[in-house]
């Protein structure tokens, strides 16, 4: 393996090219189980027929894991987006169509989302109280098998040089309801400081799925809460307002 060009860098992890191969490097103390289950979710998505890099190999260099994909050459969304604001309605409209016929695949094998977010819910530092009003809330929504991304954002989606657009990053993937999704997105937006285009997004992605605003505001405490589990201290005001909702409900 040769760590030709650094494609991203994480606080934990890091991306280079080789060849035609990305490699994700892991930081040595990065868990065993949520890398395999990472690359695990990649090869089963891949079966869908979705656009996503081919997963070629999982191994360890020096003491490190490494997750090999296919190489897609191109630009990510959310540079497209910076470089063309002009664009930004042509760009926002691909961005929702991706989504919502991602969210039309089901992956049965792929943990289920409502289990994650009560892990979560349970693992935040929010009192009892409001633990308990949002694990109520999440047991109440529909419970739905759609294929979830976890992380949709547009610096996730790769457009190839030829067009093809390509959805990177499957290591929160899971089985659920579309509409958390579709709130963590809006959230992932809001958090990046881009309200403006979340409202957006939200406004094009209930239209173009035919879902009420609504239905997708009510998943926004649960996923803010799930968010929160993080712990950065930047984000915790924007997350408590949204987690504080569920008292005044």
């Amino acid at each position: 393996m040769k760590y030709e060009k650094i494609l991203a860098e994480r606080s934990n992890k890091k991306i280079y090219q080789d060849g035609d191969k990305a490699l994700k490097v892991f930081d040595s103390g990065f868990s065993k189980a949520d890398i395999l289950n990472e690359a695990l979710n990649q090869a089963r998505v891949e079966e869908t027929g979705l656009n996503i890099p081919a997963l070629k190999e999982v191994t360890t260099v020096e003491g490190q894991w490494v997750i090999s994909t296919e190489f897609i050459d191109g630009k990510t969304l959310a540079q497209l987006m910076q470089e063309n604001p002009d664009k930004q309605d042509e760009y926002l409209n691909l961005f929702v169509d991706l989504q919502i016929t991602m969210n039309k695949e089901t992956v049965p094998l792929l943990n289920k989302l409502k289990d994650k977010m009560n892990r979560k819910i349970s693992e935040s530092s929010y009192d009892a109280t409001t633990r308990y009003e949002l694990h109520t809330r999440l047991e109440s929504m529909p419970k739905h098998t759609k294929l979830c991304h976890g992380d949709f954002n547009p610096s996730n989606i790769i457009i190839s040089n030829d067009g093809t657009p390509y959805i990177l990053d499957w290591s929160h993937a899971t089985q659920g309801n579309a509409s958390a999704d579709a709130a963590r997105t809006y959230l992932l937006f809001c958090l990046d400081g881009k309200e403006e285009l979340a409202n957006k997004y939200l406004d094009l992605f209930c239209e173009k799925s035919d879902t009420a605003k609504q239905y997708v505001q009510k998943w926004m405490p649960i996923v803010a809460a799930s968010q929160s589990v993080k712990g950065k201290s930047d984000e915790k005001d924007f997350l408590d307002r949204w987690v504080n909702v569920v008292e005044y409900e």
